[in-house]
């Protein structure tokens, strides 16, 4: 099975090509390049998008408009060429690249994304309750490490790789393949374009 897998819900997306369970490439890149990188690490393997067996795309949390980018290109190529989606959450990756640690992607506006309970939530990180010694990775970590140190968190260093989303855990994760239509955003809160349209 050769697997496509992108995630475009933080400011440093990832797109993979994995073959039966197998890392064969990976690259850093901007949500608007997904496309263009995805196609790049196919002819690097020797494949062409007709060799592609499935698509898998973050959900998110995250970026709005990083999200919905992933989710067109994951749709698109889906549709076109008769191929089943899978979506997985951004947060479920970025815990599986860091087993153990509770991830956190920055949500703007004085925000974050992270697990309570084991469930996608959406708060100010001063309300985040943490354990003694709790491992916090991510970009949102990155942000606001005074904070979750100072609440007893232990945040890794800022080059560490365990703070990147990467494409290769939505692959290791997907399980539920089906039409592309099936997959949607995972938000957890109202669009400000939606917000501005409500006034």
């Amino acid at each position: 099975m050769l697997t496509l897998a992108l995630d475009t819900a933080t400011p440093r997306s990832s797109c993979a090509l994995v073959k039966d369970g197998k890392l064969l490439c990976e690259r850093e890149t901007k949500a608007v390049a997904v496309l263009a990188v995805a196609d790049t690490l196919l002819a690097e393997a020797g494949f062409v998008t007709g060799d592609l067996d499935r698509i898998v795309c973050g959900t998110g949390p995250g970026s709005f408009t990083g999200i919905r980018i992933g989710l067109a290109v994951a749709r698109g190529l889906a549709l076109a060429l008769d191929l089943p989606l899978a979506g997985v959450s951004s947060l479920a990756a970025l815990q599986e690249g860091a087993p153990g640690a509770l991830p956190i992607i920055d949500g703007s506006r004085k925000e974050i994304f992270t697990l309570v309970g084991g469930e996608p939530a959406v708060m100010r990180p001063e309300d985040l309750q943490l354990e003694a010694g709790a491992v916090c990775v991510g970009d949102g970590a990155l942000r606001y490490r005074s904070l979750l140190e100072a609440a007893g968190g232990e945040v890794p260093p800022d080059s560490s790789e365990l703070h990147l989303v990467r494409a290769r855990f939505h692959a290791r994760l997907a399980t539920d393949f089906g039409p592309a239509e099936r997959v949607e955003p995972l938000y957890l809160r109202v669009p400000d374009a939606e917000k501005a349209l409500e006034r």
